[in-house]
């Protein structure tokens, strides 16, 4: 059967898969399983169904995974995040506005030491949309916000796509790591204001008044408990990765340990405190984990294809034009990392383009970022945006609500970012000549 037949055949049934809610990863799982049968024969199976599925869960790098979801819980149940969104909001008499900048900020200093956009995602939709819904906010756009957030583990250092990058192309991860400070903060900034103008837009269409503010009484111990504990895990955790002092999965381990810690001098430790955290972490770990096997054999799939090689084949009269050909490449990066995982995405593409690239004068470490930095938007983006799949699975929020706010953020920060990364490259390259 020839691949066109093969592909169009796939898409009808994944699209139909969604549209009757069928779980993500069964739906990845199933079209890549009948995708590779009808391309190479139930002999390329056997990879497929063997050691592939545990090797790609049981890398180092998704340790992670269980510990920052094991620590949010932590910090969950015991009420701290609660505490702080409680303190913002009498700050801000009750607006949603600064909630959800305080959402965005969170996802980025948590994605940027899990290195997992699907676990940070997961973990804010727990936390934060009980809260932002509280304050005003429509349950659809909270859990957009939490996937935002969560998604910015895909250019806030210490990024795994950056450093699947660096090793695929023999760039520095250290310069791609500094590169990547501004244009992360860029992204950040743009999500914020992305999901205050739809908050606005929302408020316009709003029937009925919002509840007046009233706000909840706080005493000065959890003040002073909430805040020390915030203060710790970023210095900690954060600090810690980044002064080379623990490594990602150590820092997970310590924030953790923190947020018990802040659990037991707020008395909240008992036997139910522990049965929910862990059950918890149990199932959201497993969901991810279950994703990224299901997306590891769709993007196998999608390789047998030959999808990428087809879409990239066609760019080489634009190697002329530079500007032309980065506008071309984001446009078609974009729609890889919407149905891809990232590291499939890397992987696939980055060897067959570095050619191009090396024609155009292109800096490789101006492409990482840039690379990564699509990747970001694409993890929100329909119909396969890993973010918003891991908070409607955290949360019970149906996917197709959240996925119409997630889309137009990323392509609000699509369009602004990449613009403004192309004009200006010098805000990748600026602080690694710095250290350079």
């Amino acid at each position: 059967m020839g691949a066109e037949i093969v592909i169009g055949i796939t898409l009808v049934l994944f699209l139909t898969a969604l549209a009757l809610g069928v779980h993500i990863h069964t739906a990845l799982f199933a079209v890549g399983i009948l995708g590779i049968l009808l391309l190479e024969g139930p002999g390329a199976m056997l990879g497929i169904t063997g050691p592939q599925p545990f090797n790609r869960v049981s890398s180092y790098a998704l340790t992670t995974i269980p510990l920052f979801v094991l620590m949010a819980q932590f910090v969950l149940q015991s009420g701290i995040v609660k505490d702080v969104f409680t303190l913002v909001s009498r700050v801000s008499k009750g607006r949603a506005e600064p909630l959800s900048a305080l959402t965005v900020t969170a996802g980025g200093l948590l994605g940027a030491v899990s290195g997992s956009g699907s676990a940070t995602s997961a973990a804010l939709g727990r936390v934060a949309m009980p809260e932002l819904t509280r304050y005003g906010m429509s349950a659809p756009l909270a859990g957009a916000t939490a996937a935002a957030a969560g998604s910015l583990a895909g250019i806030i250092p210490p990024s795994i796509i950056l450093i699947i990058y660096g090793v695929a192309t023999e760039t520095a991860i250290g310069s791609l790591f500094m590169g990547a400070i501004i244009p992360g903060i860029a992204v950040m900034v743009v999500y914020m204001i992305a999901v205050i103008v739809l908050y606005a837009l929302d408020e316009r269409k709003r029937d009925t008044p919002r509840e007046p503010f009233v706000a909840e009484p706080i005493g000065v111990a959890r003040t002073a408990i909430a805040l020390t504990t915030g203060l710790v895990i970023v210095l900690v955790v954060f600090g810690g990765i980044y002064s080379g002092m623990v490594t990602p999965t150590e820092a997970g381990a310590v924030g953790s340990l923190a947020g018990f810690l802040s659990a037991v001098a707020l008395k909240k430790v008992d036997l139910e405190f522990m049965r929910t955290a862990l059950t918890e972490t149990v199932k959201i770990s497993s969901m991810v984990l279950l994703i990224i096997v299901a997306a590891q054999v769709f993007s196998k799939f999608v390789s047998l294809s030959l999808i990428p090689r087809r879409l990239i084949d066609a760019l080489g009269p634009l190697v002329e034009r530079p500007f032309l050909l980065l506008l071309v490449l984001a446009a078609v990066f974009f729609v890889l990392f919407m149905f891809l995982e990232g590291a499939a995405v890397i992987l696939m593409t980055v060897p067959i383009l570095l050619p191009v690239i090396a024609e155009t004068d292109i800096d490789l470490l101006w492409f990482g970022v840039f690379i990564s930095m699509l990747c970001t938007v694409g993890t929100i983006s329909p119909p396969v945006g890993l973010s918003v799949y891991a908070v409607s699975g955290a949360t019970g929020v149906p996917s197709g609500p959240v996925f119409r706010y997630a889309l137009w953020i990323a392509l609000v920060t699509t369009a602004v970012v990449a613009v403004v990364m192309i004009l200006f490259p010098q805000l990748v390259t600026w602080i690694p000549s710095l250290a350079g």
